[in-house]
This record gives C-alpha cells, sequence and structure tokens, in this order.
C-alpha cells in the first residue's frame, strides 16, 4: 500500500546477503556510504502529555521528552555538526541523513516542522530526511508537507507501529489502536516520500503466531523498510519494574533470533531491513544484556538463515495469493 523503494529488482542475495540491509540500499541510491545523525527536535509524545495517555510507552524513559515546541535553529545546526563530527572519525562518511528520532517528531505546528527540515537540508552534506512518529500523528496536512520535501530530497517517514494487536498496544500504553495504523497506511498511500515501520518483537503475551501474523501484515502493507528490534528494557520505566517483579520475561538471544529469522523470511524480497536489533547505552540498559552485543546477534541471524538455507522472502506469499489459496 505504501511507496516502495526505486529498484524492486536490487539482487541482494548475489552479493552474499540473506536479507537486504540498509547499507546496501544506501550504497546503490547514494553511490557512497551513507550515516544517520539522531536530532532532537524538541518534541514530547501525546501519550506522555496527557492528549491521549500519561505516562508515556511502557518501556520508554519519557524523562528526556522536551515538552518544548520552541526549538532555536543553532540548535540543530549544532546537533548536526556534533554528529558529524563523531561519524566521521567513526566511518569516515561523508553524506549524511538527518534523522529526527525522539518522542514524536510530526507532533507540532506545521511551521516547526518546516524550521527542522529546512535547517537540517540548509546543510549541503545532509542528503535526505528520516522522519520518526506515531501513526496517529500524521494528519494531512503533515502528509501534504513531508510530500513536499520529498519533491526535493530523499524523505522517510517512520511509523511506530509496534504491533498490530490491540491487547499489546494497551499493555505498552501506546495510546492508539492497530486501526490507527491502517488509517496511516491507507493514507500514506501513493505519497512522494517513502515508510518504514517499526516493530517489535516479544512483547508480552503475544505468542510465535501473533508475531507472524504482524509479519504477514507488514508485507502486505509492503512499505519500503522495516527497523525490526525486541523489546528491552531502560531504568526509570514501568517495563524495569515489571521485569523486576517477575511479571514479564525477556526473550533470550537465541529465541529472538529464531523469531526473528521467520519474521524476514515473510516479508517480500524488496523491502529493506533497516534494524535487526535494538540496543541502549550500558548505563541505562536494565536487560538482557546481549542486546549490546549486536555483531554476535546478526551473526547469529545470518548462521541460523544458512542452517535453513532460507533467505527473506522465502516464506513470503503475497494477501492475493494466500486468499486464492483459501478459496481452492
Amino acid at each position: 500500500m505504501s511507496s516502495q523503494i526505486c529498484d524492486q529488482h536490487v539482487d541482494w542475495r548475489s552479493l552474499g546477503h540473506r536479507y537486504y540491509p540498509l547499507n546496501l540500499f544506501f550504497q546503490r541510491k547514494f553511490g557512497c556510504r551513507v550515516q544517520k545523525i539522531s536530532l532532537d527536535g524538541g518534541f514530547t509524545c501525546p501519550n506522555v502529555d496527557g492528549t491521549v495517555a500519561i505516562g508515556g510507552c511502557t518501556f520508554c524513559d519519557n524523562r528526556a521528552f522536551s515538552p518544548s515546541r520552541r526549538v532555536r535553529r543553532d540548535a540543530i545546526e549544532s546537533q548536526i555538526q556534533r554528529g558529524i563530527d563523531g561519524l566521521r572519525r567513526r566511518y569516515n562518511s561523508e553524506k549524511f541523513i538527518a534523522y529526527f528520532q525522539p518522542a514524536t517528531n510530526t507532533y507540532g505546528p506545521l511551521d516547526k516542522l518546516r524550521m527542522l527540515w529546512e535547517t537540517a537540508l540548509a546543510d549541503e552534506r545532509i542528503v535526505g530526511l528520516v522522519i520518526g512518529t506515531r501513526p496517529d500523528c500524521v494528519p494531512d496536512e503533515v502528509l501534504d508537507l513531508v510530500d513536499e520535501f520529498a519533491e526535493r530530497t530523499y524523505v522517510s517517514l517512520e511509523l511506530g507501529v509496534q504491533t498490530i494487536h490491540d491487547a499489546s498496544l494497551q499493555w505498552m500504553n501506546r495510546g492508539h489502536d492497530h486501526a490507527a495504523a491502517v488509517e496511516a497506511m491507507q493514507r500514506t498511500a501513493g505519497r512522494k516520500f517513502e515508510v518504514s515501520l517499526h516493530i517489535m518483537l516479544g512483547l508480552p503475551g503475544e505468542t510465535h503466531e501473533m508475531m507472524m501474523e504482524t509479519a504477514r501484515q507488514t508485507a502486505d502493507w509492503n512499505p519500503a523498510g522495516v527497523k525490526i528490534h525486541n523489546l528491552y528494557a531502560v531504568h526509570r520505566t514501568r517495563l524495569a519494574d515489571q521485569i523486576a517483579s517477575g511479571e514479564v520475561r525477556l526473550m533470550e538471544m537465541e529465541e529472538y533470533v529464531d523469531i526473528l529469522a521467520d519474521f524476514l523470511e515473510h516479508l517480500p524480497p524488496q523491502m529493506v531491513i533497516e534494524r535487526i536489533s535494538g540496543d541502549a547505552p550500558p548505563r541505562d540498559l536494565v536487560a538482557p544484556a546481549w542486546v549490546l552485543e549486536k555483531g554476535s546477534i546478526k551473526q547469529q541471524l545470518i548462521e541460523t538463515l544458512q542452517k535453513r538455507g532460507t533467505v527473506q522472502g522465502a516464506r513470503y506469499e503475497p494477501k492475493v495469493a494466500r486468499a486464492l489459496d483459501a478459496t481452492g
């Protein structure tokens, strides 16, 4: 339903990959290595400020979410420069994506959104925008503005769908239901920007089949990309308290990797896999400790797919094909 990447026939398998990684997509699109710079636009969320809920998501430390709707232009410029300095030292990159990441980055007046995005693009080293938000915070006027910027540069709107199951959304105090995601995806269809979805695996009460239902719905929506990660806990959150009390159990690495491999097998091969796990700064992390072993997670995933003799898309079946199978 949503816009897809331009080159749907890119053969990442011929390059030895088991799934379509983001760095390959960026290399093909921009002709060089591109890194994301995380920028804080000073937003809050509607489930933090009381609009739809209070307290924020169960897994989120909301104290860092600024309620300010006024962010100085030079503050964004300084964040960009610091980000570029750090990424150049680490990766020797020359081009960058401005990633408006913390909180809900369309939850504000249009003039603020325009100022933030214009400020980022004024730096010639910035070659695109990624805007993280919620499916209930993308009214048509915001989508029109995103479209306007997409006429000039690469833009990806990242929607925090998390899961298709309402019980899980209620558990995380999300403040919206699955219908909000369905409606958002319908209204992004045919737009000039790309859409990626943020999906979380290992939510309490979700069975393997429930997570695969989310995988199949993600495949049916067919966004340009998907960012997948496990449930993990940081300090000063309700989830941290639930883990301490034994109310919530987090997945072990092996369990997560198996489910992740199953999830990837259900996704179409042209969908970019933007992330396969999540992590947090060690000082903030409560559990599980293995999320800090990003290299090991990736290696175990590759080995799991190799042992199965499978790749991303191996079990992908378009919705129309599934319907035909069901009828006969």
